[in-house]
């Protein structure tokens, strides 16, 4: 069965699993005007075959059946539903509490998915992912809605990353693969409408194939276009994918797409309520065939348009039945699929479910986020770490992933603070979020010199720019695969805020005028040295490194162990990485 809009000449043919469904309604739009096409029942799914519909047509599913909450069935006629295939949508979600409410029609306020046009593939290459030079995590938005040379009509779209300025950026900076955080359909958690707030970050998709309207208002040609200009310029792209769970939400969440179609999508408890290992109300069941369908129709659509990788947000939940098992159908499906096998896969490999953190146990041929290797690094500089850990993690943790290391090394990532605002906060500063300040990370393991924030004293200033250039530098040192956030090569703050994605403003808009000049020609400079260096980035463990302490002696066991030690130097092929915690610097030659 091909899923979703299908056109073909003369007509379009249209299917939807709906496997407890009753009646399924195709439902067809001009205008506000609606026509209803009784669909047929195939097995588990319900198809349609309408004449005289083609590209552009836009469209929606209406289900009925049985209504109860409690055993999983949400169906209402009076919900318009959204294509889970759908590729292109007319407008953006919004929230309205009447999504939520049963027998109150939503077609007036519902994205209608729209029939696609032939979109040629384009030819694949080998994916652009180089471990000498770093994946740089970006949100489209507030990546560029301040940007001064991006026309204000294109600021905060996917069309911006192509622009001449954008991409001159990208490779002063050495940058190898921008990774997108998530571009599909998302819709706003009940809780920020009130409160004046919107989601900025994405993380609460309704559709696993369609970009945001808002991201992408030239479509899927907008993607790919702006993918070749990229790859133009020798820059690779990953796209953040969620496949953890749904916008949709828990019980009191709304009835948009899955939940009035095949509520067997998501991971149920014994007892019928929905099991919760994503913090978000609801997980998807990866363990359900219909589930990896839709991950893997999703997966090929976007490795179609050019996407070089994927980075899976809450990885372990993929892999869940209901445990985390390394072996589970997804892996071996992608590792099988003609298109997906070669593509690069990242997965963020924990969760909040039982048994939730799983680093260093996905499959061989995937990369993982090291936040091990956040924590070592952050520890020693901050002034409680050991040289042991930070030696172990510059080269590239072999404890975790053996001697040919799958770690992507960062420092500070979307969730959590700046990298200025580690050095410059020692708590959280969330109360722009509504909540008080309760949410986010209450241990970020960061330091502020003694004053907390902004500061016009020059000691403090110079300490916090001495610590940021030492991060940075251990970052550009490390073995295998290394991940910078857009903005912290030029010391981006966001006001001390660890959880911003609910601040869709000047918080989380980078700030182009503000730029430290200084930092960011340090970064340049660290990425030349790096991509020079293939000793440095090499994803095998070398057996031919030497350990020196910083008085030019061999690393014993007691020099290790020591917890005073102030560092040491280590000396690879072509290359001298020398750190020392007293004098907050990392000398490379």
């Amino acid at each position: 069965m091909t899923p979703g809009a299908c056109p073909f000449e003369g007509g379009t043919r249209f299917a939807v699993r709906a496997r407890d469904a009753a009646t399924v309604w195709l439902c067809l739009f001009d205008g506000d005007a609606e026509r209803r096409v009784a669909m047929t029942r195939d097995g588990d799914w319900f198809v349609a075959e309408v004449a005289g519909v083609g590209p552009g047509q836009l469209y929606g599913y209406r289900a009925d059946g049985e209504w109860d909450p409690d055993h999983g069935r949400w169906f209402d006629p009076a919900k318009l539903l959204v294509d889970p295939y759908a590729i292109e949508l007319d407008r953006r979600f919004a929230y309205d509490p009447t999504l939520s409410t049963f027998g109150i029609d939503t077609a007036a306020i519902v994205p209608r998915a729209i029939v696609p046009a032939l979109v040629q593939p384009v030819a694949f290459e080998r994916p652009r992912i180089d471990p000498a030079r770093p994946i740089y995590e970006l949100n489209v938005r507030g990546f560029t809605m301040l940007h001064p040379d991006v026309p204000e009509t294109q600021r905060g779209t996917i069309a911006a990353l192509a622009h001449p300025s954008v991409i001159a950026h990208l490779r002063k900076i050495g940058v190898g693969t921008v990774e997108l955080m998530p571009i599909v359909a998302w819709i706003d958690e009940r809780h920020l409408p009130p409160l004046g707030l919107s989601n900025a970050w994405g993380y609460n998709p309704i559709a696993m194939m369609a970009i945001d309207p808002g991201l992408a208002p030239g479509g899927v040609a907008e993607l790919r276009d702006t993918i070749a200009a990229l790859h133009a310029a020798d820059i690779g792209v990953i796209l953040d994918v969620v496949f953890n769970h749904s916008g949709e939400s828990d019980v009191h969440g709304p009835i948009l797409s899955l939940r009035g179609l095949d509520d067997r999508c998501y991971a149920h408890a014994p007892d019928g309520g929905l099991i919760n290992d994503t913090g978000t109300g609801n997980t998807l069941d990866a363990g359900d065939a219909g589930v990896r369908d839709l991950i893997l129709a999703s997966l090929r659509h976007f490795a179609s348009l050019g996407v070089d990788g994927f980075r899976f947000d809450l990885a372990p939940v993929i892999a869940r039945s209901p445990g985390f098992v390394a072996q589970a159908p997804i892996f071996a499906a992608i590792a099988a699929d003609p298109v997906l096998a070669d593509r690069v896969m990242i997965a963020e490999p924990w969760d909040i479910g039982p048994g939730g953190y799983q680093l260093g146990n996905f499959p061989a041929d995937w990369l993982e986020w090291n936040d091990r290797y956040r924590d070592d690094v952050r520890r020693f500089w901050r002034g409680d770490g050991g040289v042991g850990p930070l030696a172990t993690r510059i080269m590239g943790s072999s404890d975790i992933f053996g001697s040919l290391t799958r770690s992507v090394s960062f420092l500070a990532a979307h969730d959590g603070f700046t990298l200025a605002d580690l050095v410059s906060h020692v708590d959280r500063h969330n109360h722009a979020n509504g909540e008080d300040n309760r949410d986010g990370h209450g241990d970020n393991l960061s330091w502020n010199h003694g004053v907390e924030g902004p500061t016009d004293d020059p000691a403090i200033e110079a300490a916090r720019t001495a610590d940021l250039r030492a991060l940075l530098a251990t970052l550009f040192a490390t073995r295998g695969h290394i991940q910078l956030t857009a903005g912290d090569e030029f010391g981006r703050s966001q006001q001390g805020n660890n959880n911003a994605y609910a601040q869709d403003n000047a918080i989380t808009w980078i700030d182009w005028t503000a730029r430290d000049a200084t930092l960011e020609d340090y970064v340049a400079k660290l990425a030349r040295w790096r991509r020079a260096r293939p000793a440095v980035s090499d994803r095998n463990v070398p057996d031919h490194a030497s350990w020196i302490t910083l008085d030019e002696e061999a690393m014993t066991r007691t020099h290790w162990e020591a917890a005073d030690c102030p560092g040491f130097e280590l000396r690879l092929p072509g290359a001298s990485i020398r750190i020392d915690r007293a004098g907050r610097t990392v000398t490379l030659r």
